[in-house]
């Protein structure tokens, strides 16, 4: 299954990308197992989701938590914690 994946803030700048389509494999199932599965896509991405309890995440634009099924989502945001200002 191919996805968008877009990535935000610190996440984008230690992957490098601001954006990438990805062929998921069949045992990624929700947004937790999504982090998983790019962090052991190379050194960038192990940075960018080496503490993914941290990691907020978008499903089409509607805030998803790590237990939430991808589905048949267009997009998926990943992004750090929105810091007040």
């Amino acid at each position: 299954m191919s996805m968008r994946i877009v990535y935000f803030a610190w996440v984008r700048e230690r992957i490098g990308k601001g954006s990438e389509e990805l062929d998921l494999p069949d045992g990624v199932v929700t947004v937790g197992d999504l982090i998983a599965h790019l962090a052991t896509l190379g050194e960038e991405y192990a940075a960018a989701f080496e503490v993914p309890q941290v990691i907020r995440a978008a499903i089409d634009e509607e805030h998803a938590d790590h237990d939430e099924p991808i589905g048949t989502a267009r997009e998926i945001a990943l992004f750090p914690p929105m810091t007040g200002g």
